[in-house]
């Protein structure tokens, strides 16, 4: 039988937003917390790899929606490693509900860095445990192309210094905050008017408490592309969001 750690989580009110659908920044978080028990089980966990001063970083995610997942929905999130290629480790998780309904589908790509230097790192350095690992080739979603095309027309809208709170062991921004810093970048009336299909965030620099991040956003077709970039100008992450109208 294939491995996967499953998981079945109860969201919390907080957990949703002011439409009853789940924030974004919760499913990463459940996702998030599923992924580190699978390592743990693994042998490569947050404490496993501590004393070696590795750590892992996860560069990029994409969901795609099945249905909106509602206040009272029970969420069960399956989730497995993918054999590694050279730097590039990936995990993949289904969403589903009480009924056994798939709501949301993720793919995630992960990269192993020495915590000091933040050089990147090989499978082969986790020895034995990488050796055993029980890997898949199954994938929950086909992500085409991983690649965000940049924003041509982007304009500012709105500006945020990274507090403590949005921080995590790693001292930097947590990467399911950004979810809640790009969906800031919507009025409430805006968000009522759509209905997320599908999302994708990619991560190319940290940024660290006390760091203002501008966040731009722009308008296309069939949704939004949105970065944040530091006070230096560097691009520190996106999101392309992919939406359609509601018809009630």
């Amino acid at each position: 039988m294939s491995y996967a750690n499953v998981k079945t989580y109860a969201p919390k009110y907080s957990d949703f937003d002011f439409k009853d659908e789940i924030k974004l920044s919760a499913l990463l978080e459940f996702v998030q917390e599923s992924a580190g028990a699978s390592a743990d089980e693994l042998g490569f966990g947050y404490d496993d790899l501590k004393p070696l001063g590795y750590g892992f970083i996860v560069v990029n995610t994409h969901c795609e929606f099945c249905r909106p997942v509602r206040l009272g929905d029970i969420l069960t999130v399956e989730t497995w490693p993918l054999p590694p290629r050279h730097v590039i480790f990936e995990r993949d998780y289904r969403v589903t509900d009480a009924m056994g309904k798939d709501v949301a589908l993720l793919a995630s790509r992960w990269c192993l860095v020495d915590l000091k230097s933040f050089s990147l790192l090989v499978p082969e350095q986790l020895g034995e445990v990488h050796a055993r690992c029980p890997y898949r080739d199954e994938k929950a979603v086909a992500v085409a192309s991983w690649k965000i095309p940049r924003s041509k027309e982007g304009r500012e809208a709105r500006k945020i210094v990274v507090g403590n709170s949005s921080c995590d062991h790693y001292l930097h921004a947590n990467n399911a905050k950004y979810a809640d810093f790009f969906m800031d970048c919507f009025t409430m009336q805006e968000l009522a008017a759509m209905q997320i299909t599908a999302f994708r965030i990619a991560y190319s620099k940290q940024a660290k408490e006390g760091e203002t991040l501008s966040l731009f956003r722009e308008d296309v077709e069939d949704g939004a592309v949105l970065e944040a970039f530091d006070e230096s100008g560097a691009l520190c992450t996106q999101m392309r969001l992919w939406y359609q109208r509601r018809t009630v």
